[in-house]
C-alpha cells in the first residue's frame, strides 16, 4: 500500500495528515506563545486554537517544552538567517527584513521568547544562547571576508561590527513591532551597513567631502 508517497512524488496518506496536523499546531502555538508567552500561554489554549483535543496534541507533542523546541525550529524554517552571503551580505540582510515584516506574528512570537528566555531554567534559553553567538560569529565571518576583498571600510572591527549587527536587527526590529507606522527595520539596517560596507560600485572607501561653504 503506498502511503509516504504517490507516483507523482507528492506526500499522502497517514504521514502527510501527521505533518499537516502538526504544523496546525505550530501555528495556533505560535499564536498563543507570541500574545501570552510561553509561561502564560498553556497548552490547553494551543489545543482549543488548533481545534483538537489536548490528548492529540500531547500525542505529537508530550510535553509544553518538546512544543516550544518545535515551534522555534518552524519559526527558523519559515524565517531563516543570512550566513554564506559573501559578497551580497547588505542585499540579502536587507532582503531578509522585508520578509520578515510579512511574517509579524512570528517576529513577535521570537521577540516575546527572546525576552522571555532571559529567566533562568526557561527551555528556550540554550537555544538563543546558541543562536546569539552563532550569529555573532558568521556575522563578524562575513564582515572578515568583505574587508578581505577590500569593502569594510577603514577602522572598522568585524569582531565589534558583526555583534553590532544583531543587536541593531533585533533592537529595531522590537521597535517596529510596537510602532510599525515609523519605523522602518530593513532601511534602518541598510543604512548602517552602508556606513561599514563600501558598496561594490564605488570600490574603494569614500573620503569626505571638502566644505565648499568658505566658512
Amino acid at each position: 500500500m503506498q502511503t509516504k508517497s504517490t507516483a507523482r512524488g507528492g506526500t499522502r496518506g497517514p504521514y502527510a495528515k501527521t505533518a499537516a496536523r502538526q504544523r496546525e499546531i505550530l501555528e495556533a502555538a505560535v499564536a498563543v506563545f507570541g500574545s501570552k508567552g510561553y509561561s502564560a500561554g498553556s497548552i490547553q489554549e494551543v489545543a482549543d486554537r488548533a481545534g483538537i483535543a489536548q490528548t492529540t496534541l500531547l500525542h505529537h507533542f508530550p510535553t509544553k517544552a518538546q512544543l516550544l523546541v518545535a515551534v522555534l525550529e518552524y519559526r527558523d524554517e519559515i524565517s531563516p538567517d543570512t550566513p554564506g552571503t559573501r559578497e551580497h551580505f547588505t542585499e540579502v540582510v536587507v532582503q531578509q527584513a522585508k520578509n520578515n515584516e510579512g511574517v509579524p506574528h512570528l517576529i513577535e512570537l521570537y521577540s516575546v521568547l527572546c525576552g522571555e528566555a532571559t529567566t533562568e531554567d526557561h527551555p528556550a534559553r540554550e537555544y538563543f544562547v546558541k543562536r546569539f553567538e552563532r550569529l555573532r560569529g558568521e556575522y563578524s565571518n562575513e564582515l572578515r571576508y568583505l574587508a578581505s576583498i577590500g569593502r569594510l571600510r577603514p577602522g572598522i572591527d568585524p569582531g565589534i561590527a558583526g555583534p553590532t549587527i544583531v543587536a541593531l536587527w533585533d533592537g529595531i526590529q522590537t521597535q517596529w513591532l510596537l510602532n510599525p507606522e515609523d519605523v522602518d527595520v530593513p532601511q534602518t539596517l541598510k543604512a548602517y551597513l552602508d556606513l561599514i560596507i563600501i558598496s561594490p560600485e564605488t570600490g574603494s572607501a569614500q573620503q569626505p567631502m571638502a566644505d565648499s561653504s568658505g566658512s
